[in-house]
């Protein structure tokens, strides 16, 4: 069977490079699986889970804004402004982000667009993280403090 090449990308580092048999995305015209054979394909993301399938074992991921490339011969480039896998999720640490982010979208509604804006993707990122670390707590031991 034919896998995926899958790259997940940030600024900051490689979060993940590997074969895949799908990948499954939020965008912003909804959400997308791609399948080996799909055709070429460049979507905005949007901030959402990222589901990998690989030999039947689904493995997950949170990504905030950034761009899903489908390229020929079963290429998949994924540049996001951020990305964690599960496992490095830690609900406390997002609860806290989420305050700050709710906190400064209250001191900049009226003052400032941009610093709005940019405080709106901000908690749009944190409630995502939230919800796939909520969701994913039960198949992993997210949250947990490590050693």
């Amino acid at each position: 069977m034919n896998k995926l090449h899958l790259s997940i990308v940030t600024p900051e580092r490689i979060v993940f490079e590997d074969e895949v048999d799908s990948v499954t995305a939020m965008t912003q015209m909804g959400e997308i699986t791609v399948l080996p054979g799909h055709v070429p394909l460049v979507a905005n993301l949007q901030a959402g889970e990222l589901r990998t399938r690989v030999d039947g074992e689904e493995q997950f991921m949170v990504a905030s804004t950034g761009f899903l490339e489908v390229r020929p011969g079963n290429k998949i480039v994924i540049l996001a402004d951020t990305a964690e896998r599960v496992e490095e999720l830690e609900l406390a640490k997002i609860e806290e982000a989420q305050e700050r982010a709710r906190k400064l979208l209250s001191e900049k509604r009226n003052v400032d667009d941009v610093a709005f804006a940019d405080a709106s993707a901000m908690l749009e990122r944190e409630l995502a993280r939230f919800r796939v670390a909520s969701k994913r707590k039960k198949y992993k031991d997210v949250g947990k403090v490590r050693e």
